[in-house]
């Protein structure tokens, strides 16, 4: 029996149009009152997470910035944090300005960046959340930052993120949640480390925990879970791992798994 899913949020929970279906928010609804633990584990930051788990009705912990930070909905109560290194993120603010790259940097749940561009404003609208500029990062150098952002077009990120690879190794996780963000964490700041704390918190077997997701940055947490899921609309290294690949998102993949695994093994 499986008593915990955790759900990516874009391009997974919700449709192309960035809504939540009925279909979706009744199957979720459904599992919960069968006592099933439903929480999303997303790239997002807190408050843009928060506000999609408050329309879902969701009280619990969420795990957000990749896995960087597991915070509770209600009391906002931060349990599981994982931040940049210092001399990670000191490396990448120096690639990014010898390169000019637009870089977004993350602190204390706010979301900063250089310059008010379209590519900030865009991220601002889809995520729900605010922004803001300063003139300078100097004032971060020594602050502790949840995650590291490039927004760029997918060839040029992809090269990039070779680089960093081999530069950081296992100092730093370098992943992809979308083909134009190349982002830049904790080496335990992955879904599949805080899916793992969570789980444990809840006292739940990784067995009995179902992971969904559709990108790069959902392989560890697919990979661990007893049941990992891929999207129809997944990239194909994620359907690779995956124990079963749903619908897509549009077609209220989410909820498919819940009532296939979940609403009709319960009574």
């Amino acid at each position: 029996m499986y008593r915990l899913i955790a759900s990516d949020i874009d391009d997974t929970l919700l449709h192309d149009d960035l809504t939540i279906s009925d279909r979706n928010r009744q199957a979720i609804h459904a599992a919960v009152e069968r006592g099933v633990i439903i929480t999303l584990a997303t790239g997002r930051m807190f408050p843009s997470a928060q506000k999609v788990a408050r329309s879902l009705q969701l009280n619990v912990p969420l795990i957000t910035y990749q896995g960087s930070k597991v915070k509770n909905l209600l009391d906002e109560q931060t349990l599981y944090e994982r931040t940049v290194p210092p001399e990670v993120a000191a490396e990448v603010f120096r690639y990014a300005e010898k390169h000019k790259l637009h870089l977004q940097i993350y602190h204390d749940d706010f979301l900063y960046a250089l310059e008010d561009n379209e590519k900030i404003r865009r991220y601002a609208m889809v995520q729900h959340v605010d922004y803001r500029i300063v003139r300078d990062f100097s004032r971060f150098f020594e602050q502790p930052l949840t995650k590291m952002l490039i927004i760029d077009e997918p060839g040029r990120l992809e090269e990039i993120a070779a680089e960093w690879r081999e530069l950081f190794g296992d100092r730093a996780y370098v992943t992809k949640s979308k083909p134009e963000y190349l982002e830049v964490l904790h080496p335990e700041g992955t879904k599949g480390s805080a899916l793992k704390y969570l789980a444990s918190r809840f006292g739940i077997d990784m067995s009995e925990v179902i992971a969904l997701g559709d990108s790069w940055n959902d392989h560890d947490m697919i990979e661990i879970a007893g049941l990992g899921v891929a999207m129809g609309n997944a990239v194909d290294t994620l359907k690779a791992i995956a124990d079963y690949i749903a619908p897509t998102n549009n077609e209220d993949g989410v909820a498919h798994v819940i009532e296939k695994f979940v609403l009709r093994n319960r009574t």
